[in-house]
């Protein structure tokens, strides 16, 4: 079969994940076909996708031979990319990830909480005193993430345009390889001019900690650049998708919506429902990648050294025998053990802070709007599926 990704609410399939399901009850491993006719292992059991993840068997080392890479254009780059978190195997991951990991440790996030809350609150303002229906990316969805990302990272909030474009551009699933460079060479220009300014005029934010680490020799100037960067573009990306995908799933599903707006000064029930959307939409889309370094033997069928192995997270966060019926939407439901941004030592690094940003929009959205509504047929909104997140072009919005 092929890699095609499976994407909840979409128009594509009345049960969206019913391929899924059928692969993972049939077959606990089997092999599928992507897009550069490589057959890679397809992992999709919750509990085989939990031992795995955390196997050191499976490297995440691009440049290896057989590597199952997501796109041409990632295929392309992969052998001229620096060492950075998303790329490399402890110990050289761990160095790499302590440089950065201080300011999305769960305390310093958790101070940022009334920050954003003033963000979000902002945001309603302008949207209530705006016109009438509004597009919700563009009012609330993709300003959260992007002012709050840019505030921790030290990058300035005007120039938001550029790097959402460059950024899409980098990680599409469309983009050609050239294009592809072209847009991460832009990106990292950018990062690196500013972050040549922070070596010099250090301010209190991420880039400037880099900068202090570039000048004593704990990192290079290169791997400050691109860690910037993949902070930046999985900063806004993700969570911009969560926030209006999770408004439309709600709105799809009005009894869940008024238990979000009866529950909203519940912490507790606010971040458990938070927890069950991620599970439910499973954004990232494109899999988890590995390539195996040894021979590993999972239900009786050999992954050989040298496969490609993908790990469909829907899959996981789609498994009965974690979740029961796991199709139905159930914000009272204990859904922490998603698999939404990974699981092991790869995990996201900006978890706490979406967890934060999540919370706080759902939180505060729909209770200071209690009559929020599509407003338009849902079949008229527009499903954006190029990326590694998927998420909507729009969502036409009223109340």
């Amino acid at each position: 079969m092929s890699d095609t990704p499976y994407y909840p609410m979409t128009r594509q399939a009345t049960c969206p994940f019913a391929p899924a399901a059928a692969i993972r009850e049939a077959e606990p491993v089997s092999k599928v076909t992507i897009w550069d006719g490589s057959t890679p292992w397809f992992v999709t059991r919750h509990a085989d996708q939990r031992a795995l993840l955390n196997d050191p068997r499976l490297s995440i080392d691009e440049k290896r031979p057989g590597y199952p890479h997501m796109t041409r254009a990632r295929a392309a780059m992969a052998p001229h990319m620096p060492e950075l978190i998303v790329n490399t195997d402890p110990p050289e991951h761990t160095r790499l990830r302590r440089t950065v990991n201080a300011p999305f440790m769960v305390k310093r996030v958790e101070a940022l909480r009334p920050r954003i809350q003033r963000v979000i609150d902002g945001l309603i303002d302008d949207m209530l005193a705006g016109p009438n229906p509004t597009d919700l990316v563009r009012a609330i969805g993709l300003p959260v993430p992007t002012l709050v990302i840019t505030e921790i990272l030290g990058v300035p909030y005007e120039d938001h345009e550029f790097f959402q474009t460059a950024s899409r551009r980098a990680i599409s699933h469309d983009t050609d390889p050239d294009a592809g460079e072209q847009a991460s060479q832009g990106l990292g220009e950018y990062l690196g001019a500013l972050l040549t300014r922070k070596i010099d005029d250090p301010a209190d934010d991420v880039l400037s900690e880099m900068g202090t680490r570039v000048r004593s020799g704990e990192m290079t100037f290169v791997e400050a650049v691109t860690m910037g960067s993949a902070i930046l573009i999985a900063g806004h990306e993700t969570s911009a998708s969560m926030i209006s995908l999770g408004t439309l799933a709600l709105l799809r599903n009005p009894d869940q919506l008024r238990t979000m707006r009866e529950n909203s000064d519940d912490p507790k029930f606010v971040a458990n429902a938070a927890e069950e959307l991620l599970r439910y939409l499973t954004i990232v889309h494109s899999g988890i990648r590995r390539i195996a370094i040894e021979d590993i033997d999972l239900h009786g069928t050999t992954i050989k050294a040298g496969d490609g192995v993908i790990f469909e997270l829907a899959g996981a966060n789609y498994d009965p025998a974690e979740f029961p019926e796991p199709d139905r939407l159930d914000l009272t439901r204990p859904a922490r053990s998603h698999h939404a941004f990974g699981y092991g030592v790869h995990q996201c690094l900006g978890q706490s802070l979406a967890r934060v940003e999540l919370q706080v929009v759902y939180g505060t959205l729909y209770r200071r709007i209690p009559t929020l509504a599509l407003a338009v047929p849902f079949e008229q909104v527009e499903f954006a599926m190029e990326g590694v997140a998927y998420g909507l072009k729009s969502l036409p919005v009223t109340w």
